[in-house]
């Protein structure tokens, strides 16, 4: 199952656009962390999707943690592979061919409409995805980006690939950052060291099994029991 998940959008009309765009193209899973006020402006945005946006569920930045995949979004495409939390970006159609396989419940989270997703909220997410847009103006509005994403998202049926659950990738993630802080890799790159294995680990989509294995590995060989 996908949901779109919007973090603290500032205006209400993005949001009554993003819920028209998700019932456009087949979805109706809308999660608002932290929304504003949603009055006339988004129920005459949202149009024949006001049942969308009626049915939203309205929560905090925790909801971020309850998805198997979680799939940041960024308008900001870091040259090389300097910035671990954004690179590499998926574009729209390779995230499809991502998601095709995979069975679990997965959040697309778009930021706010003036900064995006914070850096805590980026080390959250498993995936990127960026839209490829012109050099001379990259940043895209809000529901304009969402209609984007979710064109090429239509009609993604479950894959035969069960995932790892949040708990599970959490648990592995945590073993991986226990390692390297009780290793001899230098203090001032350690850091940035799990953030590159987080990234790499959530790109695998790991089945449950495979994430087990990968726990029980890195413990052996970094000593731990």
């Amino acid at each position: 199952m996908l949901s779109v998940v919007l973090v603290e959008p500032r205006f209400a009309g993005n949001v009554g656009s993003v819920a028209r765009a998700m019932k456009n193209f087949g979805l109706r899973e809308l999660v608002l962390v932290d929304p504003p006020v949603l009055g006339g402006e988004a129920r005459a945005l949202a149009a024949g999707a006001g049942d969308v946006l009626r049915e939203a569920r309205v929560t905090d930045v925790s909801a971020l943690d309850g998805f198997d995949l979680l799939v940041g979004t960024s308008g900001v495409r870091a040259g090389g592979d300097r910035n671990p939390l954004r690179v590499p970006a998926h574009s729209p159609r390779e995230l499809r061919e991502l998601l095709k396989s995979v069975d679990g419940n997965v959040g697309l989270a778009l930021g706010r409409e003036d900064k995006g997703l914070y850096r805590e909220e980026l080390e959250r997410c498993d995936v990127f995805v960026s839209i490829p847009t012109s050099e001379e103006y990259p940043v895209m509005n809000l529901s304009h980006a969402a209609a984007v994403l979710l064109y090429e998202l239509r009609g993604l049926e479950h894959g035969g690939v069960e995932m790892a659950g949040g708990e599970e990738l959490d648990a592995l993630y945590r073993t991986v950052e226990d390692v390297v802080s009780s290793s001899r890799h230098p203090t001032h790159k350690r850091e940035r060291s799990s953030s590159i294995l987080k990234g790499v680990f959530g790109r695998a989509g790991l089945t449950a099994r495979e994430t087990h294995t990968l726990i029980g590995l890195i413990k052996d060989l970094g000593g731990r029991d």
